[in-house]
């Protein structure tokens, strides 16, 4: 506990074990503590709820909604600002106080619960003794951080389905039941291996609301040719991940000769019918969001983070980078709105006005839209085409991309896979080989791009469907093999929903998760058969064994 912070939720974590010093992400030790309280103190409101569930009481959307954003808040680079986790911190506080007046059952509640405050000093101290490390058993702290993560990513998702009006109760209680049981002490190890797996369950319903609220909203995606060049009048660049934000802003700019552009896992928006009615939606600039200090510097317009992943802006635009929903920094202009609410985005809309067009810095198209419909569509034309031997292998190559040079391990993989291999992807991870001739088989691209990371959910979908029609027993047996990047807590959940669902073999990279302890990553390799990455020519001569 003499570290200023520890924190080892993501990929890009310090020497692979924990930052100790600053974040790598950018975010300082007082900001890491802060977080750490904040989830400290939505386990204890998520203990109160789970009782009062149980004695047969109500929780409202609201106070739903609060426990979402608060696990959304601290998922890496999406907030940098630290009076909104004292604010959130106070909020989550005062909503606590008043449930535990409700609460009949108030035997042996753990301190996160009872715990109560409301000075900023008094959040400070108690900072400091509520993190990671205050497991001192190093497989239990291992599997509760897996757990955390997990749901973290999940309450992701869920946030995005909520912002179009789709709500899952049983989803929301089993988050806040389990965020509880991270407090437990009794649990023993195997019970929280199998709560890891129940919260691979729950992701994958996580992803099924979202996919619903998505396509209900904005039709089903489907193949698309996006625009990588640029127009001529002053754009809008909007990142992140949230629909609801994007349409919010394609209405407000009509008639105003303002543009909007996609960036990075916003890429997907183009694939959905109901944004193709928008004629000032031009294309997608840029890449994935580790490359936006030169490509927002490029873009001369401002920019809008609706989510994650910001990378702590430089001077050249920081006055152009606006922030809203669970999206953050210091110094930064944040434009307001709860779940679901009507926003204002007519400030950044006068502010397009006054800058350049965007720089071009690329041009032609990229092909995208292969989420579970269209893919189904094509369903016959992919069985002949695995039947005839012109396909050998899927490869699932999903996940995210981020800044270390052993990531162009997936661009060299991509580029020496055999020629009768297709790649399935979402996320941002697609980054490294999206823009790659890699030519089709018969007309089949051999990128299909399902959208963003929760599009998951969109690869499930597909091998369950190919399962069904060859006929076989076990997701296993088919030609598809897991070659997957992660790096932050939604890849987390996308990999416990993916073995829940009995999917094997995954290999993992560019490294290990730090959190997984040499226990708990032995129980992963021996009932799952999880790996990590090598060389790829070995990686190849394995998987195509």
């Amino acid at each position: 506990m003499e570290n200023k912070m520890f924190c080892y939720q993501c990929q890009e974590t310090a020497g692979c074990t924990g930052c100790t010093k600053f974040g790598v992400c950018g975010k300082s030790p007082d900001l890491a503590r802060m977080q750490d309280l904040l989830i400290y103190v939505t386990k204890g409101l998520s203990e109160v709820t789970t009782r009062l569930r149980a004695e047969g009481q109500t929780i409202g959307t609201d106070i739903n909604y609060l426990v979402t954003l608060n696990l959304f808040t601290t998922i890496t680079n999406a907030n940098f600002d630290d009076k909104v986790f004292y604010d959130r911190v106070r909020m989550t506080l005062n909503v606590k106080r008043d449930l535990l007046q409700k609460l009949n059952n108030t035997a042996n509640l753990p301190d996160a619960a009872t715990w109560d405050a409301s000075t900023d000093e008094e959040f400070d101290t108690k900072s400091t003794t509520v993190g990671v490390l205050r497991t001192e058993n190093e497989d239990v702290r291992s599997l509760r951080e897996l757990i955390t993560y997990g749901l973290k990513g999940l309450a992701a998702y869920v946030k995005h389905a909520n912002a179009l009006s789709f709500e899952n109760e049983e989803v929301c209680a089993f988050m806040q039941s389990t965020l509880a049981k991270t407090l437990d002490d009794t649990l023993t190890a195997d019970e929280l291996v199998a709560l890891t797996l129940e919260t691979g369950k729950f992701g994958v319903d996580g992803m099924a609301l979202l996919d619903k609220a998505n396509t209900t909203s904005y039709g089903n995606p489907e193949i698309t040719k996006v625009n990588i060049g640029v127009g001529k009048n002053p754009g809008i660049l909007i990142s992140g991940h949230d629909l609801k934000d994007l349409e919010q802003l394609l209405e407000q700019t009509q008639g105003t000769g303002v543009d909007v552009y996609t960036h990075s896992e916003m890429l997907p928006a183009h694939y959905y019918p109901a944004f193709k009615k928008y004629s000032n939606f031009i294309g997608n600039y840029g890449n994935a969001w580790w490359k936006q200090n030169e490509e927002f510097a490029s873009f001369n317009g401002p920019i809008l983070m609706t989510t994650n992943c910001i990378v702590p802006p430089k001077d050249s635009y920081k006055d152009r980078l606006y922030t809203t929903g669970a999206a953050g920094f210091v110094g930064c202009k944040h434009i307001p709105g709860g779940t679901g609410d009507k926003k204002d985005f007519s400030e950044i809309i006068e502010h397009a006005k006054r800058c350049a067009a965007p720089t071009e810095i690329e041009t032609g198209e990229i092909v995208g839209g292969f989420a579970h419909n269209q893919v189904f569509e094509l369903a016959g034309a992919v069985v002949d085409a695995v039947k005839s031997g012109a396909i050998k292998k899927f490869f699932v190559m999903a996940g995210c991309d981020g800044r270390a040079k052993s990531r162009n391990y997936y661009t060299d993989f991509a580029k020496a896979l055999p020629q009768d291999t297709v790649i399935l992807t979402a996320g941002c991870a697609k980054y490294k080989y999206n823009k790659l001739p890699l030519g089709d088989i018969g007309g089949i691209p051999r990128v299909l791009d399902a959208g963003q990371c929760n599009d998951s959910y969109s690869l499930v979908l597909i091998a369950l469907k190919l399962k069904e029609v060859f006929g076989l027993e076990d997701v296993n047996d088919l030609p598809i093999a897991y070659n997957i990047a992660w790096y932050e807590q939604k890849a987390v959940i996308v990999l416990l929903s993916l073995l829940y669902l009995g999917v094997k073999n995954i290999h993992l990279g560019p490294t290990l998760p730090a959190f997984l302890s040499p226990n708990v990553a032995k129980v992963l390799v021996e009932n799952f058969g999880i790996a990590g990455i090598g060389t790829v020519e070995d990686d190849l001569k394995l998987f195509m064994a």
